[in-house]
């Protein structure tokens, strides 16, 4: 559930805030239905009546009669006054059968100070490079979750789908913990973060188990508070490759144009892409061999062959990365790490014939590497055959001197 913090005035039961105030509120909140002074309205419905009032700059709002005289019952409402208009909204206003079940409370504070802790632009940006890439398949639920690490000193949020997994490191010294909070939950939070001007995270005991966790978020305006979903987050540190063979250094935005123009020759949605480097070049083409580009790339180590990959996935992660990156990988069948500015993707290419068949030969190699007897050392003997080859090794060179001379002649 959401706080929203409007900074008003109490008078009496209800209270005097600036219009701008109460839109600016209204708008940065997600949930659906707000719980205004003991009522649930419409957020959307209230933000539009809002800001069609007129006349003054200052809006009451006090809560209205319930019962009228005689038998006659009037429901709990609202009294509205702004300047010359009054208006009255009932418990339930501007919710619909399809308006989502989604809730939000109002504070009323005379001011909200919040100290911050992490950037607001930061964070906000380190979740649209996290939330893409978690799973959308409802028989995961933990990989639906981003999970928020606080450990040493740094902290780390990390998503995954079981085909990629995306790691984002940012600074932050404000004790330890670990949430798991749903995509769902998250959706909006970036745009909101955006307009705010301070952002403070926290990890807090949920209450709610002995190791439950809720990770809080706190702006001037809003605070969200979500308990950590129950389960257990795979080992994702496993997952991210240590070494790599080769490293490309190329323009996100410059592969991005190229994958575009691939994507145009494709005829499906899915459109595999073929890579490899060459003569400082990182060169893409399509899998069907209809087009064929290049992009600069300053590479390190020894290029190794084709390998193949979703163009979607390609894009998505360029996206994420932005602005230059760093490629790293190691052959055509093991997982590629895209790297940015304390930003991790890990991707897996699709299995081709040539990766299956490189993989193959590469394992025999190690198997025969790693099987190989060792050569059996032994104290040569002093025996008559010995002394024979030995005397034969002798005379050996002076006749191939010999056929040497012959054949000079």
């Amino acid at each position: 559930m959401e706080q929203l913090n409007i900074v008003g005035k109490r008078s009496g039961n209800g209270f005097v805030a600036h219009k701008a105030t109460l839109v600016n509120a209204l708008s940065s909140g997600l949930s659906d239905r707000i719980m205004l002074l003991d009522l649930t309205i419409g957020r959307k419905g209230l933000l539009g009546y809002l800001k069609a009032l007129a006349g003054s700059n200052v809006i009451k709002v006090v809560p209205a009669g319930d019962n009228a005289s005689g038998s006659q019952v009037i429901p709990k409402r609202l009294k509205v006054t702004c300047g010359a208009n009054t208006s009255y909204i009932a418990d339930g206003d501007f919710i619909g059968e399809k308006t989502p079940v989604t809730f939000g409370e109002a504070r009323i504070c005379p001011s909200n100070a919040v100290k911050p802790n992490i950037g607001a632009i930061e964070l906000a940006e380190a979740l649209n490079r996290v939330l893409p890439f978690t799973a959308k398949d409802d028989a995961r639920p933990v990989l639906q979750c981003v999970n928020f690490v606080a450990k040493e000193g740094k902290l780390t949020l990390v998503s995954a789908d079981g085909f990629r997994l995306a790691v984002v490191t940012l600074d932050y010294d404000e004790g330890e913990g670990q949430a798991l909070v749903s995509r769902e939950d998250l959706r909006g939070i970036a745009n909101a973060l955006r307009r705010a001007k301070r952002v403070r995270l926290s990890l807090e005991p949920s209450g709610t188990s002995l190791d439950g966790m809720s990770l809080i978020l706190d702006t001037e305006l809003i605070r969200y508070k979500w308990v950590s979903v129950s389960g257990q987050y795979p080992d994702w540190q496993k997952l991210i490759p240590t070494e790599a063979n080769t490293i490309a250094h190329f323009d996100a935005v410059e592969a991005l144009k190229a994958i575009a123009s691939l994507k145009a020759l494709a005829f499906s949605k899915s459109y595999p892409i073929d890579l490899w480097l060459d003569d400082n070049c990182l060169m893409l083409a399509n899998s069907e061999d209809k087009g064929q580009t290049t992009i600069p790339a300053d590479i390190e180590g020894k290029p190794t062959g084709l390998f193949r990959i979703d163009g979607g996935y390609l894009a998505q992660a360029l996206k994420a990365c932005g602005g230059m990156v760093d490629f790293k990988f190691t052959n055509s069948y093991s997982p590629m790490l895209f790297t940015a500015d304390g930003y991790q993707l890990v991707v897996m290419p699709i299995f081709t014939s040539e990766a299956s068949e490189s993989q193959k030969r590469d394992r025999e190699q190690a198997e025969a590497t790693t099987t190989e007897p060792e050569p059996e050392v032994t104290e040569p003997e002093d025996t008559e055959a010995e002394s024979v080859a030995v005397a034969e090794a002798e005379d050996k060179p002076k006749r191939s001197r010999k056929r040497e001379s012959v054949a000079v002649a």
